[in-house]
């Protein structure tokens, strides 16, 4: 079989070679890896946990980036580009470097299957090892245990936070959820948990493997004002040591009052892998000023205002509401809007519900993904009585939005990457 030619085509290939698009496992994963040749000597840094692992991952990036390591970053979803899953010291892979990649894991996998995001994460790693970068950051896709990226030993993993979320493969209880957010740890290596009430089986496993194991609130923490903040921790655990604090930090870029929950796990886990890339306080300083990440609270120039987020869960759109709340007053406010069947569509509603005025329900593609008419019975049966228009996609519901909108008024996208991912495309067709 002649092998596709463009990014496009093997992307399309990917997707329909494999009938699950989510298949845990790490035996697959794990031949193909060792078929792969020689790891690079990179320092591995692993994040998984419900939300904030984007956020997380890209503060590491830019800090250890203003630190002056090259460094590889993976993550996943995307939203407009396949590219942006992988990026080199900043900057996404270009289409023949993924195209080489995606050839190297093919030649090698013989007859063992791979599901997309398999395929993907180890052509990512084949990059990797070419490039071989200072510190390499990994993104776990779902749960961590039994993800493709756990096949990779992580030099310290974070885990953000523990929620209810993809609770048909992860389990149906917190502690369920826990443990296997817990499986990307290591015995003897830095363990930090951004989740200041982990689950008791979270904690419970890292001390079974003799993980060093930081938890916000316990280990590690934060404090600050309107100008600046401050961080704080204890020596490596589990002796508690002595007490370490960083003054006048200049809040995230990145927007939303969860953001420094992620800064400080990132900057516990660069402090524990201090013996091997240092990092200065100007760094840290400078690269949190400079992160950016498109979809987390991204709030766009002009009137009215336009916010993105991806918030796909309960408690993601929690922090959503509550930063929607810090914004000042809006008139009205429109939500373009579309999740996924699998989601707790009632969760996220109840706790947006007070925030909008207008739901514009979008019909979202794939067997995953909802109809706006059923959307709008799963908003009806939650208690939303009025506002609700539906809309084939994001383009439609967007432009509605805009003519409806005074300037003083706000309109978010939100509920799935799906739906950012559309709306930020019409948003920028529209200024094109």
């Amino acid at each position: 079989m002649s092998l596709p030619q463009t990014l496009d085509q093997w992307l399309a290939l990917l997707e329909g070679r494999h009938s699950q698009t989510i298949r845990l496992g790490l035996e697959r994963v794990r031949t193909v890896r060792s078929a792969l040749g020689p790891d690079p000597a990179s320092v591995i840094i692993t994040v998984g946990g419900t939300n904030g692992k984007g956020s997380t991952c890209a503060m590491l990036e830019s800090i250890l980036l203003a630190a002056g390591y090259r460094v590889g970053c993976y993550t996943s979803p995307h939203l407009l580009r396949y590219n942006e899953r992988v990026r080199i010291d900043g900057k996404e892979a270009g289409d023949e470097q993924l195209l080489a990649a995606f050839a190297a894991v093919e030649a090698v996998r013989g007859e063992t299957p791979l599901t997309y995001f398999e395929h993907g994460t180890l052509a990512a790693w084949s990059i990797f090892q070419h490039v071989a970068p200072d510190v390499i950051i990994l993104e776990v896709g779902l749960g961590g245990r039994l993800d493709a990226v756990n096949v990779f030993d992580a030099d310290c993993a974070i885990v953000t936070g523990v929620a209810m979320d993809h609770m048909d493969y992860l389990g149906d209880t917190r502690e369920a959820i826990g443990y296997e957010k817990a499986g990307i740890f290591r015995a003897g290596r830095p363990a930090v948990c951004g989740d200041p009430q982990p689950p008791a089986s979270l904690t419970a496993h890292a001390e079974a493997i003799g993980a060093q194991l930081w938890i916000s609130g316990r280990d590690f923490g934060f404090g600050g004002d309107r100008q600046q903040w401050g961080y704080w921790r204890y020596g490596e655990p589990p002796a508690r040591g002595a007490l370490v604090k960083r003054a006048g930090l200049a809040y995230p870029s990145l927007r939303g009052t969860n953001q420094l929950l992620n800064a400080a796990a990132a900057i516990t886990a660069l402090d524990s892998l201090r013996d091997r890339v240092p990092v200065a306080m100007q760094a840290i300083r400078q690269g949190l000023m400079l992160v950016e990440v498109p979809g987390r609270f991204q709030v766009l120039p002009g009137r009215p205002a336009v916010v993105l987020d991806v918030a796909h869960n309960p408690q993601a759109a929690g922090v959503l509401a509550e930063n929607l709340g810090s914004m000042g007053f809006y008139p009205e406010t429109y939500a373009v809007f579309g999740m996924l069947r699998d989601k707790d569509v009632e969760g996220v509603v109840a706790l947006m519900r007070e925030r909008v005025d207008h739901w514009l329900l979008i019909d979202l593609p794939g067997p995953r993904g909802l109809k706006a008419d059923e959307l709008a019975a799963r908003l009806r049966a939650a208690g939303v009585a009025a506002g609700i228009r539906c809309f084939g996609a994001a383009a439609e519901a967007f432009a509605a939005a805009r003519e409806r909108a005074t300037e003083g008024d706000r309109i978010i996208a939100f509920g799935s990457f799906l739906t950012v991912a559309d709306a930020l495309a019409a948003i920028r067709a529209r200024r094109n």
